[in-house]
């Protein structure tokens, strides 16, 4: 739970975290003492994209292409799985902070008497998700990548994004003045996001050889989905986890050694 890990963090159970998301994330800082306490340092993955999918099929089939259709009963009725005439919107754990932006957007988008956000385990649901994805059911749900469904949800080729009619985040995540929410030109409604670490002020003050390595350290965004599908296939142990690391750092060893060079010269 990555609330939970923020706390954690200001109690001075953990010295960093390393599942940070800079915009989603953000509130978190600020409700665990503020960026006094919590700092933010490096970008262990660049250019996540997260936001609205329905399946390509019912995408082409009846002209579907922006979040803001469902508010059509009609339109909407096409992804009730449940009978109750809604569309059945799956989304993401309560707590996260991609739960607060789709609870924002079903509210600022007038969707609330169409739409029905369904949460649960998240995993679970996007795994039922692809399963009837894969039946010829329609589906729609929110998707984010690095996540191990980016091997079975495919934009342009089984599902289509949903564009926003117009970007609107609930304010203590970020500035819609400032914040990006374009992909490929298209406003997925969502802050195209950085997944940073966050870690104590104290431990980067009195570490910085360990500071200087975590703002060196970057992972692209294809070798973390590749990973997330291995944990998803069933190796999830910590010793599978190690071993994954291992793997990424010998097939990365030139990469690894020059950051252990550049941290190691710095002068405590």
């Amino acid at each position: 739970q990555v609330a939970l890990a923020h706390a954690a963090l200001a109690s001075n159970d953990v010295d960093f975290l390393t599942a940070h998301w800079e915009n989603l994330n953000y509130p978190m800082i600020v409700n665990n003492g503020g960026e006094e306490r919590l700092q933010r340092v490096g970008v262990l993955v660049d250019n996540t994209v997260q936001g609205y999918l329905i399946d390509k099929a019912t995408a082409e089939a009846h002209g579907i292409q922006n979040l803001g259709q469902l508010r059509d009963p009609q339109i909407a009725r096409l992804f009730d799985s449940d009978g109750n005439g809604k569309a059945d919107l799956v989304g993401c754990n309560p707590g996260w902070g991609c739960a607060a932006v789709t609870e924002h957007h079903l509210k600022v988008y007038e969707l609330t008497d169409t739409v029905q956000f369904v949460q649960g385990e998240y995993d679970a649901l996007i795994a039922d998700t692809i399963t009837r994805l894969q039946q010829g059911e329609p589906i729609l749900a929110y998707a984010y990548s690095p996540h191990w469904a980016g091997a079975f949800l495919k934009p342009g080729e089984n599902v289509a994004w949903l564009e926003v009619p117009f970007t609107s985040l609930p304010a203590e995540q970020a500035d819609v003045s400032t914040v990006n929410t374009l992909v490929d030109g298209r406003n997925l409604g969502f802050a195209v996001d950085r997944i940073r670490v966050v870690a104590r002020a104290d431990y980067l003050r009195d570490n910085p050889v360990a500071r200087r390595w975590l703002e060196l350290v970057s992972i692209p965004i294809e070798d973390v989905n590749a990973q997330q599908k291995r944990v998803h296939d069933g190796e999830r142990s910590p010793e599978d986890i190690r071993r994954h690391a291992l793997e990424w750092i010998a097939a990365n060893r030139q990469l690894f050694d020059r950051w252990l060079q550049q941290a190691r010269q710095v002068v405590r």
